[in-house]
């Protein structure tokens, strides 16, 4: 039997966050699960954490990335990887910014 799901419009998915890093996420087809992700990659990212099961379609929202894109990098490499949003540097200097107590 031939597998067309991965041609449609749909595609479960599997998410996995990183215990390394805050903000790394990992989606794969549910099928064929960690598989086609590189040794290298998994080494960085640790082991990874299961985090939800989603079923995908290209118009589907997600928070930071298109649906479709996701799906298709799954279809082409095996997995896509969410990099953590970028974080302001203003936002760093503030958080870095001694505070001083006002009594």
């Amino acid at each position: 039997m031939s597998d067309d799901r991965m041609r449609g419009d749909k595609l479960l998915c599997e998410v996995f966050k990183s215990p390394r890093k805050e903000g790394l996420y990992l989606y794969v087809d549910k099928r064929q699960g960690l598989v086609n992700v590189p040794e290298s990659l998994l080494e960085h990212f640790g082991r990874p954490l299961p985090a939800m099961t989603l079923i995908l379609t290209p118009d589907k929202t997600l928070g930071r990335a298109k649906a479709a894109d996701v799906m298709a990098a799954i279809r082409e490499k095996g997995y896509y990887l969410q990099m953590p949003p970028a974080k302001d540097d203003y936002l760093l200097d503030l958080y870095n910014m001694p505070t001083q107590a006002r009594y």
